[in-house]
């Protein structure tokens, strides 16, 4: 037994392990997962209890279950983040981290959100680890295949948004929304992949391949499109779904929208952001105050002063 090792078998060396581990299950990106909350709010459920705390648990298991994947992620990249910047302070890529821990940890998480999402919905369980083995197709095999990559973090989000449908059993829940997650979805997952390349320049055959399949050009137009696609999908929801207030209120929520797409391509365009965008957000005031304005708005809209539509 090496002394690495030897010093891991022990209590101390194990307590050790905590800190590094937690890093790797990336709580910072536990934002992602707010997608679950989609089909409460929309659904006017928000301050029902019951669907509520089901929405709850349903979001700490995905958080569970995307630690996993950041976990088993990283153990199949620990020798190209290695070449990288900062993928290589990460606590696998640094050695702070053992992977026989690390893979402990991923396979603990995975059977022990097992009974929790039977309990709470089978539909659940069937979205949980249908994601989960999406994300590990992706980390395995998918993220190596252009446009496909980023195709695949989009469902990702959309899945999450299928497992609020189904725990809080939505009825007024618009098939509109889906597109606009999905479409959102695709925007944030851009955003990483220009957000890689900036941050990466000539080093990117060291470290991802796929970046190579990749340039700034065909990014900024993909996102150009989506932005504009998005903006469209969204407004057409706002007035055109069965489920929203009278008078077509729902329209004053979208210049939230646009302005929360224009203050994140502004950050990459003319403050040069490298962080992605779920980072971006928790740091970013104007974008955190927008995304509260927009959530305080469709809940006046939806719970004090619209009416559901007949």
């Amino acid at each position: 037994m090496s002394e690495v090792s030897q010093a891991q078998a022990t209590l101390p060396g194990l307590l050790a392990q905590v800190k590094p581990l937690i890093r790797t299950m990336r709580p910072k990106q536990y934002t992602k997962n707010v997608f679950v909350w989609a089909a409460l709010l929309f659904d006017r459920k928000l301050f029902e209890v019951q669907p509520f705390l089901r929405t709850l648990v349903a979001f700490v298991l995905f958080c569970l279950i995307s630690s996993a994947v950041y976990i088993i992620n990283d153990l199949v990249d620990v020798e190209k983040d290695r070449q990288h910047p900062h993928k290589a302070k990460r606590p696998i890529a640094s050695g702070a981290l053992s992977p026989r821990v690390a893979g402990a940890a991923a396979a603990a998480i995975i059977l022990l959100c097992l009974p929790v999402a039977i309990w709470l919905d089978r539909g659940l369980v069937l979205i949980l680890y249908g994601y989960l083995a999406l994300m590990i197709a992706y980390s395995f095999w998918l993220k190596n295949l252009v446009i496909v990559d980023v195709l695949t973090i989009a469902s990702g989000f959309v899945l999450r948004v299928a497992a609020g449908v189904v725990v809080v059993d939505a009825n007024n829940f618009s098939p509109w929304i889906y597109v606009c997650m999905t479409l959102l979805a695709l925007f944030l997952a851009l955003g990483k992949r220009r957000q890689e390349i900036v941050l990466m320049k000539e080093e990117i055959r060291s470290t991802r391949s796929i970046l190579q399949e990749y340039n700034l050009r065909f990014l900024d137009e993909m996102l150009a499109l989506v932005t504009s696609t998005t903006t469209m999908a969204y407004s057409l929801y706002t007035f055109s779904a069965t489920n929203l207030p009278a008078d077509h209120l729902m329209m004053l929520t979208i210049p939230f929208v646009l302005y929360g797409l224009f203050r994140y391509l502004y950050l990459i365009h003319v403050k040069g952001e490298v962080d992605p965008p779920d980072i971006v957000v928790l740091k970013d005031r104007p974008l955190q105050i927008d995304v509260v304005l927009f959530g305080v708005v469709v809940i006046l809209l939806f719970y004090v002063l619209g009416k559901a539509a007949a």
